[in-house]
Formats: C-alpha cells, sequence, structure tokens
C-alpha cells in the first residue's frame, strides 16, 4: 500500500529574494511555484499537494516570507492543497518603492488573485501576527471565498498591547536600549541588531535559538528600507478593524501565545470578542510565532480546525484482551547499522513475545533491507522526509559538522514526527520503539499528551558536544541543546518507559554537557540501562570458519583483500575516492592485493573510475561477513561498521569526518576503549600515505577487547518488560 510520494530532502531553493540564497534542505519541495502580477507589483508564492478544502498561508509582516510556514506545509500538504504566499517586501515577491503598495487592502487583494490564478474558488486562510489584519479584510469582503479563518497570534488594534512598546518610531533617540530599537533611524544604522532583538523578543520560550536564526535569516531577505516603507503603509485603526470583525461569518480559530511580547496577549483575547462566535485557544508560557515553537501543537489545532480526515473518522477499536501484542519500531535512517541492530532485537523479541507483530516506520535505505527481510513496512514511511539525504547535501568534502547538520533539519524533523504522530494515532500499538527517532523523542516531551503508549528509547552516544572550529557560539548551542533534554528528563521522566544505551558505561564520553552542566558519564548513568553493544550477528562462527567463509564470497586464498566502505548515506564519496586512488601505491606495497569498494545505494559507482584491481560495489548485504573475510578495512568513523571490524577482530584504518562531533569524540572514545583500529587524518592523509598505512596495518595482529554477544537479546529483555 502506498500512502503518497516519497519526499527527498534534496532539491532546489526557491525562496530568497533571487531565488538564489543558500537554505536548508526541506521536507517538501513545492509542487509548482508562480506569481501574480497587479499594478506592476509581482507576488510570489508556492503550491503543494492536492485535496480539499484548500489552506492558504497568508502574509505575515514583509519582516518574514513564505518560510515562516515550514513546520506546516509538509504535514497539511499530504491532504491539502496547500498555498503559501511571499509578502510583498520579502522573499521572492517585489519590493514596491511607495508607502501605499504595502497597505492592508494590497496584500488582501494579492491573496485573491492567488487564488483566482490557482482555480481555488474556496480556502481556509491561515495568518500569522499582521496577517491577521489582511485575513479578517478577506473574510468580510469575499465570504464566498473564505471557509474559516486561523489567526495565530494577531497584531490589531483592539484590547491592550504589551507594556515597553511606546518609543517613537521616526525620532533620533539617544538610546539604542530594548524597543528602542524598533525605530527608523536604528534600522537604517544596523537592521541585523534590530532583526536580532526583535525576534529574540518574538521567541520568549526558552531554547528557541534556532527559530530566532530562522527568523534572522527571513528577515535579512528584506532591508530597512522596505520595513520603513511597510511603518508608513496606510494602517486599520480600532474602528475598522471592529467594523471587519463584525462581518465575519465563517468559523474562526484564534491561537494566542500568553508570553507574547510583540502583540500581547490582549489583542488576541479582544479579536476573539470582536469575531462573532470565534473559539480562542490560549498557549500558557507561548510566545508571538508558536507555528515555528510549539509546531506539533499548532499543525493539531489546525487539522481539527479544517477536517477530520476519513482514517480518524472510520477508525475501529479492539478490546484490549482480543489485541494483539503490536509493537511500531522506529529505526534511524542514517545510514545501515541501525537496521541491522534492530532486526536483531527484533528477532529476540519475538523469541521472548511469540505473538507480536512489528511495523516499521523507516525510510530508504533501511526500507530495502527491512523489505529483504520480508518485515512489514509501515505505509506511512512513504510520506517520511529523507533525513539521510538531507546529512549528505550537508557534507562538503570529508566534512560533517553533524551538530549544526541536525540542527538544520529541524522542518524534516516536525514532518516526520507528524507522521508518527498520525499513525499511532490511527492504530492501536502496545509499544513504540525509537532506536535515536530524535524527532519522536523531542516532540513527545514538547507535547507529553500526546503520548498514547508505552516507548522505548534507544542511542549508542548521549550528549552534543561542541567542536573546536565552532568556536564559542557552537559551545554555547550544544549546552543549550543538552540542558533542554535534561529539562525534558527531568520534568518528564514518564515519556521514556525505558530509555538504553547500547553499551556499557565506560563508553561514555567523559565531558560535561556543558558549563553548570552534569557531567555526561554520571548522567546517563542515572537515566539509562545499558545493553552492551549489538551487533546484529554472531561473529564467532564466521572468525573460526574465516578460509572457508573467504572461498564462499569468491576471494583467493593468496590475495590480501583490502574493503573500503563508507555506509549508506552517500557522505564518504571524497574518502572512498582518495583511497581508490592510493590503490596503485598500496599495490606495489602489497603483493596480491585487492581492493573492494563498497559505494553504498547513494554514491554513483560508475563515476569512482577505478583502477584495475579494485572491485567497486553499489550495495553488499551482510557486508560485517566480507568485513571478517577481509585482511584489512578503510573506513569512515561511524560507530557500526567500525564496532563490527572490532567484533570480527580484523585490524582497520577509520577516517573520522572533520567536525562530526559523534564520530570524532564519542565514536573515537568507545574505539580507544576496546584498543581498536588505527585513527586517521583525511586532510593529511594522501594517497601515499593511505598506502603506506595499509601496508603497516594488513599484517597486524589484533588484541580488541571482545564485544559483548548478548546484546541484542539483553536489549530485547529490557524492551519485553514493557508489553
Amino acid at each position: 500500500m502506498v500512502m503518497g510520494p516519497r519526499v527527498d530532502a534534496a532539491g532546489p531553493t526557491v525562496n530568497g529574494p533571487s531565488g538564489t540564497a543558500t537554505e536548508q534542505s526541506r521536507a517538501r519541495y513545492p509542487d509548482r511555484a508562480g506569481f501574480i502580477e497587479r499594478d506592476g507589483v509581482r507576488t510570489a508564492y508556492e503550491v503543494y499537494g492536492e485535496g480539499e478544502p484548500a489552506i492558504v498561508f497568508v502574509p505575515a509582516w514583509s519582516i518574514v516570507h513564505s518560510r515562516i510556514w515550514k513546520s506546516q506545509i509538509p504535514y497539511f500538504a499530504r491532504r491539502h492543497r496547500v498555498i503559501a504566499i511571499d509578502p510583498r517586501g520579502n522573499g521572492r515577491s517585489d519590493r514596491p518603492p511607495t508607502a501605499d503598495a504595502y497597505a492592508e487592502g494590497q496584500f488582501a487583494s494579492d491573496v485573491i488573485a492567488v487564488m483566482d490564478t490557482e482555480r481555488v474558488d474556496r480556502a481556509v486562510i491561515v495568518s500569522l501576527s499582521l496577517g491577521a489584519q489582511r485575513t479578517v479584510i478577506l473574510a468580510a469582503d469575499h465570504p464566498g471565498r473564505v471557509a474559516g479563518i486561523v489567526l495565530i497570534c494577531p497584531a490589531v488594534p483592539l484590547g491592550q498591547g504589551p507594556s515597553g512598546r511606546d518609543a517613537p518610531f521616526d525620532e533620533p533617540l539617544e538610546t539604542d536600549e530594548g524597543w528602542a530599537k524598533y525605530n527608523r533611524h536604528f534600522w537604517r544604522r544596523d537592521y541585523g541588531a534590530f532583526l536580532e532583538f526583535f525576534f529574540e523578543q518574538c521567541f520568549t520560550e526558552p531554547h528557541s535559538t534556532k527559530q530566532i536564526e530562522d527568523a534572522v535569516g527571513w528577515g535579512l531577505d528584506s532591508d530597512a528600507e522596505t520595513l520603513i516603507l511597510t511603518e508608513e503603509a496606510p494602517w486599520l485603526d480600532e474602528a475598522a478593524v471592529r467594523a471587519l470583525c463584525a462581518r465575519v461569518g465563517c468559523p474562526t480559530l484564534i491561537v494566542q501565545g500568553e508570553e507574547d511580547a510583540i502583540s500581547g496577549v490582549g489583542r488576541g483575547i479582544a479579536l476573539a470578542d470582536a469575531i462573532p462566535g470565534a473559539t480562542l485557544v490560549r498557549i500558557p508560557g507561548g510566545g508571538h510565532i508558536p507555528n515555528a515553537r510549539d509546531p506539533v501543537l499548532v499543525n493539531r489545532l489546525i487539522r481539527d480546525f479544517v477536517t477530520t480526515s476519513p482514517a480518524r473518522a472510520t477508525r475501529t477499536w479492539t478490546r484490549s484482551l482480543a489485541r494483539r501484542r503490536r509493537v511500531l519500531y522506529i529505526s534511524s535512517p542514517i545510514g545501515l547499522g541501525h537496521a541491522q541492530r534492530d532486526l536483531a532485537i527484533a528477532d529476540e523479541l519475538r523469541t521472548l513475545r511469540p505473538d507480536v507483530e512489528i511495523d516499521w516506520l523507516a525510510q530508504q535505505p533501511v526500507t530495502s533491507v527491512l523489505e529483504t527481510r520480508g518485515e512489514r513496512v509501515h505505509p506511512a514511511s512513504a510520506w517520511l522526509a529523507s533525513e539521510s539525504a538531507h546529512l549528505t547535501s550537508e557534507a562538503t568534502g570529508h566534512d560533517l559538522n553533524a551538530f549544526q547538520a541536525i540542527r538544520r533539519m529541524d522542518e524534516i524533523l516536525v514532518a516526520n514526527f507528524m507522521v508518527f504522530h498520525d499513525a499511532v494515532e490511527e492504530a492501536e500499538y502496545d509499544l513504540v520503539i525509537g532506536d535515536e527517532a530524535w524527532d519522536v523523542d523531542y516532540y513527545l516531551h514538547e507535547n507529553p499528551e500526546l503520548k498514547r503508549t508505552a516507548f522505548a528509547w534507544m542511542t549508542d552516544f548521549v550528549g552534543w558536544l561542541p567542536m573546536p572550529e565552532g568556536g564559542e557560539r557552537e559551545a554555547f548551542l550544544t549546552a543549550d541543546y543538552n540542558a533542554e533534554m535534561i529539562e525534558h528528563i527531568e520534568r518528564l521522566p514518564r515519556v521514556r518507559d525505558r530509555a538504553i544505551f547500547v553499551g556499557d558505561p565506560e563508553d561514555i564520553v567523559a565531558d560535561d554537557f556543558g558549563p553548570g552542566l552534569p557531567s555526561i558519564k554520571d548522567w546517563t548513568k542515572r537515566h539509562y540501562t545499558f545493553s552492551g553493544y549489538v551487533t546484529g550477528f554472531d561473529p564467532a562462527p564466521l572468525i573460526e570458519e574465516r578460509e572457508a567463509l573467504r572461498h564462499e564470497l569468491g576471494y583467493r586464498d593468496n590475495e590480501r583483500v583490502v574493503i573500503v566502505t563508507v555506509g549508506g548515506s552517500g557522505v564518504g564519496e571524497a574518502l572512498l575516492r582518495r583511497v581508490i586512488a592510493s590503490y596503485p601505491q598500496a599495490a606495489r606495497r602489497v603483493p596480491e592485493l585487492r581492493m573492494v569498494a563498497v559505494a553504498g545505494p547513494r554514491i554513483d559507482t560508475a563515476s569512482l573510475r577505478a583502477p584495475v584491481g579494485v572491485d567497486v560495489r553499489a550495495y553488499v548485504p551482510d557486508l560485517y561477513r566480507h568485513l571478517i573475510a577481509a585482511d584489512l578495512a578503510v573506513v569512515q568513523g561511524g560507530l557500526t561498521t567500525t564496532m563490527e571490524l572490532v567484533a570480527g577482530r580484523r585490524p582497520f584504518l577509520y577516517f573520522p569526518l572533520a567536525n562530526h562531533f559523534e564520530q570524532t569524540r564519542h565514536v573515537a572514545h568507545r574505539l580507544d576503549r576496546y584498543r581498536a583500529g588505527r585513527r586517521m587524518d583525511f586532510e593529511t592523509s594522501d594517497p601515499d600515505a593511505i598506502a603506506e598505512a595499509i601496508a603497516l596495518e594488513i599484517d597486524r595482529p589484533v588484541a580488541y577487547l571482545p564485544v559483548a554477544s548478548d546484546g541484542a537479546a539483553r536489549a530485547a529483555g529490557l524492551i519485553a518488560e514493557l508489553i
């Protein structure tokens, strides 16, 4: 069964003033993008998905463009036609040079023109902040075109606004402190500083660094002179807004953060009183842009306002004692290593609970492995945005700042959590297992009321760590992310019914989470149980019958085999090319040398141009068997492959990705503990240096610590207690 198109995270950038600015990967790209033109002014918009009713996200203030809706669009585009419009003055829309061009009626007319162009007769209109005024115009003046309106933190001239915002806009001021920055002269003098201040006020919630950075970036897609024109434009006064509100006859939802420092909570309350029959939802602790800071809540509010899906409307319910034990297993898509260990744990779980049924929520390339094994992949997997492709797009050469890449994956994580949420809402699961399912763990802690079943969390590292190149800023950010995680666990211990560390206490780094935060090792020992490492296979018989294994795999007795593998994400192409280039020099040093280069599913094998003596393979099932059969392996610094080599007792060279905190800190620490492998630096290792290292290490005897052989059984035993 296919529920919808697979969405890949790689694609072109379509926002920004010229449409060429660099931008993080999207969870979903538009099906088409276009412009309407009115009085010589072009307004840009994007269209996603199909289905009724259509949902139109109208422009907010021109300080941001339509990417402000990035956490909503992928979710609603699965069932609705979604239109997102860039406001005049930002994004791909024009910047008209006169104040009158930014009047509220102009924005409303732009929306109608877009709907006309796209032949949308009727739509639900969703707005943020100043967008409420143009939305009320639409609902009052075009009632036949508006099925309902959602007004998030409306900026309207009603009720009591926030205190402290009384500095004059036009006069030069003697101070730049606080709201004195909301001043035309300061904007011209230091527009970037104004943006930073303003969006810090928008996001009053703690741990909002990513949302602030995003918004500042969108603000930089406009400029001070354009925003000054929007301030000079004709605004609606209180009497005009009240008159419009009295004419609104469609269903209305108002969502208001109670800590809104931009509009103030009083604006939303007053607007709810002014619109007949309006529903008001207040968010204690919420700021001015909850669609970005609390996207799961806002998505659910909009969904419930817009429609009830057919799946939910026809849902059946089975009495608990008549149900089979059902598990939803979420396997991390970053590479293929998690799939092997997760399958091993699943097999052990079925041994302990023979009646258990397991559905897998996973992405490529993991789904291919699961399908080959005959596992049942949940059809909602087709909707997941690709995390692996995102990481590949973030890499440059042999460099991947994993922390920043995951941080910039926030849009994808929101979209994928919504896929998960729908899956568990529409079925009856006894247990969810998340193997580094960061989206599920984070958003369940942010929305604990959505937890419907037992939740087992697994990971093989704990703690975001800064890289030296990131400086003070990255050190601050990693500490902030760690602090939020600690607060989640301490405040909401019930979200994780079982937290399993895939390894032993000695595998935990000795670092702290950050200044003033606890030791990672001490904290993890208090909050996790330990399964030992899970390889997903028993290496003992393969080691004992290694010669027979070599023959089975097609390796000759007299040849020396080097396996080169860089994982399934596609990030390791630079390393793969350099090691292949080292083969001629290595072959002169090592007689009868044969190199097998495993490109994985995301690297084009034809582009590698390997010399004679190098076999290039796209995908090798059960790669661990080849690793044990080999004389030496050359790999990245990923945990799965390196620990397979440790378990198989084979010598290896490993090249951690530059700026990859997990590979350079967490994995390297674990390998040092096992006394395993030779660490290499990609930047200083040319092909000749790699060839020399191959010759030196290929016959080196190993003295590794033994790897636990019962990790999968121990993990399954801990999980089985939950069902």
